[in-house]
């Protein structure tokens, strides 16, 4: 991999166009070329906090962005994370939290992949931390080549999803920005969530989809257990009767509290439906124009979920938000006008086949009276629950995941199952009277000893496994030896681990320490 390395504070880029990849042989001025490389090695000032990242090269030919791209239609922001504390001990100074296997997958690579089916392939992938950066840099410069133009940026760690946006807020430029998590493993196209964003002319629009039956995701268990059919709390979230409209939404230590619903919001919409079965997927299509101006003048935001859409939610009725530059009109305006506008927006509304909303009601006041009020839509995209959605932002989760896509969801591997219904890489070895049931997946170049058996598990890349072990339910990452006799049930064993024999191993997690492993 072909490396640039730069001096930067807070955020930095590296492209890949396709267009750079002409390069000619002709002789360079000596004092032409020392000027140009001391240009792209110059310090990039943009906040207190230094960073010194080493840039890779996505495709072709790199260059430092001293001026923001053109604007585009929609600008696609991956926010990838870096090395997630909530994820030790699986996550490694060699893995962040964006290249954590999925199927012997990155993570990272089902929103890549789910980006590009939707024919969205200019994208900024923001991540926490420059040695983060480095290695997911490093990893898409190998693997999507030729199929997507990205610019990298790191960002200080531990800022929020909000101060992340923050930090690269001068380089969007589109109309609308689709917000993406990188830790989302979905088939809901965010194409669907684009449409429906622009349709109602919406300032903030969420994806949510259908909590899984398994229990909050966050809900610190450390163990790899089965599903146990329960439905975890994750969200209170109000709706309008057309489902399109967010009313309402509470999350986190809000849902201890008492519910409290805006009486201006019950008296315009008429009545609410609270729903705590669906969850926030962390995809959202902002308009640029209001995540600027928002994320300038509330720099104390740090999360999208918990700050800055709640915020939206709440002030929709009685909007402070500048459109296109310009106020609305004042509450106190001539009246005369203001009769008149409303005239004609009544007519308009009228005039149109669908129902009006009970925003564009609200503006017009009651009865279509001169009351001039500002309101902004914040709506909501509900994905059918035949869709999967699930966000690899705990342990418990990162289990569940994986077993998902190596069972009920197989589609979204991108592999091909066998007529067993499970995946054995071609250069894998397996010893005599070993078994390798449905639902699992053996990487490439792994090899496994005699009387082996192997349940509803995923095992990565170039492990030796001894004679006689049984592995359920379990992710083994790679380069992993295991040896004879091992018993490990609803554990991850961590890249590099070695165990002696007869280990037995049940709903933990082991990571490699020195050189030898230790239990989580």
């Amino acid at each position: 991999m072909d490396l640039l390395s730069s001096e930067i504070e807070s955020d930095c880029y590296w492209r890949s166009d396709n267009a750079h990849k002409h390069v000619t042989k002709r002789k360079q001025n000596p004092r032409k070329r020392k000027k140009r490389e001391k240009k792209s090695r110059r310090i990039i000032h943009f906040n207190s906090k230094p960073l010194s990242l080493s840039l890779a090269r996505i495709s072709g030919p790199t260059e430092l962005c001293d001026s923001p791209p053109p604007p585009m239609d929609f600008q696609v922001v991956v926010l990838a994370g870096g090395f997630s504390k909530k994820l030790v001990p699986l996550v490694s100074k060699e893995v962040p939290k964006a290249l954590l296997p999925v199927a012997n997958r990155p993570v990272l690579s089902y929103v890549l992949e789910l980006l590009e089916q939707s024919n969205l392939k200019d994208l900024i992938v923001v991540v926490e931390g420059e040695d983060a950066a480095f290695l997911v840099g490093g990893w898409i410069s190998g693997a999507y080549v030729d199929r997507l133009h990205v610019e990298v940026a790191a960002v200080p760690e531990d800022i929020g999803t909000a101060g992340a946006l923050r930090a690269i807020a001068h380089h969007l430029t589109a109309k609308d920005i689709l917000v993406v998590s990188g830790d989302l493993v979905s088939d809901v196209p965010p194409g669907a969530v684009a449409a429906a964003h622009r349709r109602h002319n919406a300032v903030v629009t969420a994806m949510l989809c259908s909590a899984p039956v398994s229990g909050p995701a966050d809900s610190g268990s450390s163990g790899v257990k089965d599903k146990t059919k329960k439905a975890g709390r994750y969200n209170l979230i109000g709706l309008d009767r057309s489902k399109q409209f967010l009313l309402y939404i509470a999350t986190g230590a809000e849902l201890e509290n008492d519910l409290r619903i805006q009486k201006s919001i019950l008296r315009a919409v008429g009545e609410m439906e609270i729903r705590a079965d669906l969850i926030d997927a962390h995809l959202y299509a902002f308009k640029r124009t209001v995540l600027q101006e928002i994320l300038d003048q509330k720099d104390t935001f740090q999360s999208l979920k918990e700050d800055l859409l709640p915020y939206l939610v709440r002030s929709q009725l009685k909007s402070e938000i500048l459109f296109n530059g310009a106020p609305q009109p004042e509450e106190n305006a001539n009246e005369k006008v203001a009769s008149q506008n409303n005239q004609v927006l009544l007519s308009q509304i009228l005039s149109n086949s669908s129902r009006p909303n009970f925003h564009e009601l609200h503006e017009l006041g009651s009865y279509g009276s001169a009351s001039s009020r500002r309101t902004h839509k914040c709506c909501v995209y509900i994905a059918s629950k035949s869709k999967y959605c699930a966000r690899l932002n705990s342990i418990q989760a990162f289990s569940d995941i994986n077993r998902d896509v190596i069972g009920e969801v197989n589609h979204l591997s991108g592999y091909s199952f066998s007529a067993h219904n499970n995946i054995i890489h071609p250069s894998a070895e397996l010893g005599s009277k070993t078994t390798v049931g449905p639902h699992c997946m053996l990487g490439e170049g792994s090899q496994m000893g005699d009387k082996c058996s192997v349940k509803r598990s995923v095992i990565g890349r170039h492990c030796r496994i001894g004679s006689n072990v049984k592995i359920v339910n379990s992710i083994v990452m790679n380069h992993v030896t295991i040896g004879d006799g091992c018993s490990i049930q609803g554990s991850v064993v961590c890249s590099n681990v070695q165990l002696q024999e007869r280990v037995v191993l049940k709903d933990c997690q082991l990571e490699r320490c020195g050189s030898k492993g230790r239990i989580g």
